[in-house]
């Protein structure tokens, strides 16, 4: 049994990956249908949290049916981010996790995310803050390393695990790379497998496939594993995975009316959630993603990213269902 502080996971727990722009309330809800064990918040802004930023704030919302859920915080500021523990800490999520992982220059280039890596002192400062601050399990989201020099996770694991988080997930890139090339699985397993290292280890990147789960988890030991983009559009591959590992089985990938309902019930959330008008606008960024590998769908999502009507919203994904369902199987 994986358990972080007293939250038990299962036996091989997967996750899902922050997202920013993607794993919000409605998109954790279609995950969570669909098994995954662990969820987070897109990163909430340090900065934006103790100014009370509505956008950062809203990411707070967490519902009773996501849990176990984490947020993820990010920021360069040690006073800040000890602040916005505290905030996170009273929205009563059942952990706070801290991103030193995210590449993109609007974040690194401000000092935060993967910018710590070339801190390390200071990350460790930071997140000894954190843990102090709150009462809740602190776990941080990171990488193997700023750039091919200094790919030096294995200390960092060691030196964030002295000073209280309890579990740790490890994008197998640099920031350098981005998310470019294949990631190195490796020193994941070179973390995992030090005999100093007692804390749960997540390993991310490339999962994309019930058997490279599997995989990973019998060449590196990992503790289980984090998905983030495979999972966009694709809430299956959780229990896909799950299944795998259980039978051995490759399960049926999902008809069109499983897309179709899926989709509905995004939508729907995503409605309520964010009201009307923005609920629509968002959902527009889903629907490639859904129906991909579909032939000649393209007239069919012109009009669902064009459309601010719920009714023909629905009435176009019915249209998909009996058009693709019609066609002969081949």
């Amino acid at each position: 049994m994986v358990k972080i502080a007293d939250i038990e996971l299962g036996e091989f727990p997967i996750l899902l990956a922050p997202m920013e722009d993607v794993s919000d309330p409605p998109f954790r809800f279609v995950c969570k249908q669909n098994g995954v064990d662990l969820m987070y918040t897109e990163f909430v802004s340090s900065e934006g949290l103790i100014r009370h930023a509505a956008k950062s704030t809203q990411k707070l919302d967490i519902f009773e049916y996501e849990r176990p859920i984490g947020i993820q915080l990010f920021g360069s500021e040690i006073g800040s981010m000890k602040e916005a523990a505290e905030i996170a800490t009273a929205a009563n999520p059942n952990l706070i996790d801290i991103n030193y992982g995210c590449p993109v220059k609007a974040v690194a280039c401000k000092g935060a995310g993967a910018a710590l890596l070339q801190d390390i002192p200071k990350m460790v400062e930071m997140t000894a803050e954190v843990v102090k601050s709150t009462h809740l399990p602190v776990t941080v989201k990171t990488r193997l390393g700023w750039d091919d020099n200094t790919k030096n996770i294995v200390e960092v694991a060691e030196r964030l695990q002295d000073i209280g988080i309890q579990a740790l997930s490890i994008h197998g890139r640099t920031r350098k790379q981005m998310y470019k090339g294949s990631a190195d699985w490796s020193l994941i397993g070179e973390v995992k497998n030090n005999p100093r290292i007692h804390i749960p280890i997540f390993g991310n990147g490339d999962i994309d496939s019930p058997e490279k789960a599997v995989e990973m988890k019998n060449r590196y030991g990992v503790d289980g594993v984090m998905i983030g983009r495979a999972s966009i559009g694709y809430p299956w591959i959780f229990r896909e995975i799950k299944h795998y590992i259980k039978t051995g089985e490759v399960l049926a990938g999902p008809s069109i009316k499983e897309r179709v309902d899926v989709c509905r019930t995004h939508l729907q959330k995503s409605i309520e959630w964010k009201g009307e008008h923005v609920g629509i606008v968002e959902m527009r960024r889903h629907y490639a993603n859904y129906f991909k590998g579909l032939d000649h769908f393209k007239p069919y999502r012109m009009t669902l990213v064009q459309s601010y009507d719920i009714a023909e919203i629905h009435q176009v994904l019915t249209e998909v269902e009996e058009h693709y369902n019609a066609l002969p199987v081949e």
